[in-house]
C-alpha cells in the first residue's frame, strides 16, 4: 500500500542538529515537517496541528516525552508516535510504549531506519482494522485459519515463520531493517550478534520462493529485507 503524498510530521526534539537531520531525511522522502524544540511547544503543536505522525524525543526541557504522549492519548489523539531516546534499557522502552508510544527508536540511529519505522506506523494506521487475508502477488495469507498459499499451493510454516511472513506481508514493498524484524517477530531488544533472522529468513525463502516462480523475499544489502515482486 503506497503512502499518500504530503503527509505532515511533527518532530519534537531539543537537539537542533538531530532535529534538522530528522527533518532533512523526512523532507527528502516527501513529508512536510514541523519542528518543536521543547516539550511545551511540542505538546501545543501536537494537540492543535492535525499531524499524520510524530517523532518524539524522550528527554525534553519543560515537559518530557512520556508526559506528552500520555496527554495526547488522554485527549483522544491517536496520531502514531515514534519515540526516540538515548535511554536504551528495556524498562525505559516498555515505559514509552505503555505511555502510548507506537514504536521506540534508540539513539544513535540511522536516518533510513527512522524513516522506515515511521512509514511502517503510517501504513499500519491506513490499513483497515478488519482484515481477513493478506495478498502479495500470488502469495496469500489467511489470518482466520492461518493458512498460507503460493500459486494456489498450501505451504506448511512453523509458528515463527508464520509471524515473520505476516509482518513482512503487512509491510510489503517496505525495507525492513534487522532490528525492526527482530523486535516485531521475537519481541526482544535487538541483538546485533544474533543470526536468528538469517536462519529463519533462509528457511522461509525455501518455502515461499518456489522453483519457477518469481522471488518475493529480497535482501537489501546494507539495509535489511523486503517482500514484494521487485527488490
Amino acid at each position: 500500500m503506497a503512502l499518500p503524498s504530503a503527509l505532515r510530521v511533527l518532530t519534537i526534539e531539543d537537539d537542533h542538529t538531530t532535529a534538522e537531520e530528522i527533518a532533512a531525511e523526512l523532507s527528502a522522502r516527501g513529508f512536510l515537517v514541523d519542528i518543536a524544540h521543547d516539550g511545551g511547544r511540542g505538546l501545543d503543536k501536537a494537540l492543535n496541528g492535525h499531524y499524520d505522525a510524530i517523532t518524539l524525543d524522550r528527554m525534553l526541557p519543560g515537559l518530557d516525552g512520556l508526559s506528552i504522549v500520555t496527554r495526547l492519548r488522554a485527549n483522544g489523539i491517536s496520531t502514531p508516535v515514534l519515540m526516540i531516546s538515548a535511554l536504551s534499557d528495556v524498562d525505559e522502552r516498555v515505559r514509552g510504549l505503555r505511555a502510548g508510544g507506537d514504536d521506540y527508536l534508540v539513539k544513535p540511529f540511522a536516518s533510513d531506519e527512522m524513516s522506515a519505522r515511521l512509514e511502517v506506523l503510517l501504513r499500519r494506521r491506513q490499513t483497515p482494522a478488519l482484515i481477513v487475508t493478506l495478498q502479495v502477488a500470488d502469495l496469500n495469507l489467511n489470518l482466520m485459519d492461518r493458512s498460507v498459499r503460493r500459486d494456489g499451493c498450501i505451504l506448511e510454516l512453523k509458528a515463527t515463520e508464520y509471524r515473520l511472513l505476516e509482518y513482512m506481508m503487512r509491510n510489503s514493498g517496505q525495507i525492513l531493517t534487522r532490528s525492526m524484524i527482530f523486535e516485531a517477530v521475537w519481541n526482544y531488544h535487538f541483538d546485533p550478534y544474533t543470526n536468528l533472522i538469517e536462519v529463519h529468513m533462509a528457511r522461509l525463502r525455501k518455502k515461499i520462493d518456489l522453483p519457477g516462480l518469481p522471488a518475493l523475499i529480497h535482501t537489501v544489502r546494507g539495509s535489511g529485507y523486503m517482500l514484494g515482486l521487485q527488490p
